[in-house]
């Protein structure tokens, strides 16, 4: 009887084991050299003074964010972004769930749904650049808006948009928000194509109306979708500069001022760089806590 000896395991080359980062190397590199390095420069640079302009920085310790801090601006520039930021996501949400509830409709025909899908997803293919400078025409007191609006006899037709502190927030909201739902609207229509229909049959048979499908079956089907899109929508509008900027430029005075262009502000108008490294770091701090949340939740989804 020939007994079998254990096979001991093949001992795998130093250099096969080391193939795998070598592939990943020129990318971690990449990303070393461009976003670590960066990012720990600017951190370097909030807890000194006179930095870049000046070759003898002082150490200043945690006087700079005491500073930032301690600034009615940037409180400002924080509730401003609290505003711009939960009502653009809660409107993103709710019509971009509308719209995609729509066009997942059967009552109407595939020619109109495929020309409505292509009316909806048109605001998303546009830059900020061009969704800025399309509504800052619009928006101009001899503009469309304000025409149509006196012609219909709800307004004087010479209404400063952009200009006036009491609307400019609510204005460039509505702009970011009218830019930004087919991302929500095409995320949720294809959560709502991926529901079973067996789930709406069998609660048609249990007598549950058209309401009663919505909250009971369609919500919960749709809610991992919903939470990691407010998460990521929340995360990006935050950062919203590009649009902020070239239709109000953070005012007027500091109506619209948000985190993204007080921190511009500081370090290209007042050439405050440690200031700004500082608001750029406290902005960092708020991102990674949104980023966060947006790990966890998609482990516990996975």
């Amino acid at each position: 009887m020939s007994t079998t000896l254990p096979r001991t395991p093949r001992r795998i080359p130093v250099t096969r084991r080391l193939e795998p980062y070598a592939y990943v190397a020129p990318t971690s590199a990449l990303m070393i050299v461009l976003m670590l390095v960066p990012i720990g420069m600017v951190i370097g640079y909030s807890f000194f003074d006179n930095v870049i302009l000046n070759k003898s920085p002082e150490v200043v310790g945690l006087d700079n964010y005491i500073e930032v801090v301690t600034d009615t601006v940037f409180g400002t520039a924080i509730a401003n972004t609290l505003v711009f930021v939960s009502g653009s996501v809660a409107a993103h949400l709710v019509i971009g769930l509308a719209f995609a509830m729509m066009l997942n409709s059967t009552l109407l025909g595939p020619r109109i749904i495929g020309f409505f899908r292509g009316m909806f997803i048109l605001p998303w293919l546009f830059t900020a650049a061009i969704v800025a400078v399309l509504w800052r025409m619009l928006l101009a007191p001899n503009g469309v808006v304000n025409y149509v609006l006196a012609a219909l006899g709800l307004s004087t037709g010479t209404t400063e948009w952009l200009a006036d502190p009491g609307l400019a927030l609510g204005t460039v909201t509505f702009i970011n928000i009218w830019s930004g739902y087919p991302f929500f609207m095409i995320s949720l229509l294809a959560g709502l194509q991926g529901i079973p229909t067996d789930l709406h049959e069998a609660a048609k048979v249990d007598g549950a109306g058209a309401l009663q499908r919505f909250w009971s079956v369609t919500l919960p089907q749709l809610r991992p979708i919903i939470i990691s899109m407010a998460l990521l929508d929340f995360i990006w509008t935050s950062q919203q500069f590009a649009l902020i900027w070239m239709t109000t430029g953070g005012g007027p005075i500091v109506a619209t001022e948000m985190l993204s262009t007080y921190t511009y502000k500081l370090a290209f108008a007042k050439y405050e760089f440690a200031l700004a490294s500082t608001s750029a770091v406290l902005v960092l701090l708020l991102s990674m806590v949104l980023a966060v949340l947006y790990v966890r939740h998609q482990r516990a989804r996975d």
